[in-house]
């Protein structure tokens, strides 16, 4: 009497590894920069809801930033990522930068954002 076999043999169970494992590498290395960057809007948004963030110098901006961010453990943004734009009576915070980072090998992933807070508390695009 024959016995029919379930279930998988071992080079598809290797093969379901090897799937599951490139899946979990990629996830490993993009949540670390989607991470950041939550931070970073989180950090915009707490300070363009700030009552004085619209009477403040740039310089005053860039340093109570930069405070903000060693707080929220966002590394990636430099000072040249930061821009204040002026007009009429809407000031802008727009922060865009690129996050490179070594993915496999010679590969890299890179990452591009871009964010724009009104200074009055309102978002001007996500």
């Amino acid at each position: 009497m024959a016995r029919n076999q379930k279930g998988i043999t071992l080079m598809s169970f290797v093969i379901v590894l090897v799937v599951v494992g490139f899946f979990a590498l990629v996830a490993m290395k993009l949540f670390p920069i989607y991470s950041e960057y939550n931070n970073l809007r989180g950090v915009m948004k707490d300070f363009s809801a700030q009552p004085n963030a619209a009477s403040l110098t740039p310089a005053q901006i860039h340093t109570e930033l930069n405070r903000r961010f060693n707080i929220a453990y966002v590394e990636s943004v430099k000072k040249e990522h930061i821009k204040v734009q002026r007009e009429g009576t809407i000031i802008q915070l727009n922060i865009a930068y690129e996050v490179r980072r070594p993915f496999f090998g010679n590969l890299d992933v890179v990452a591009k954002f871009d964010n724009t807070v009104n200074l009055n508390g309102t978002p001007s695009s996500e």
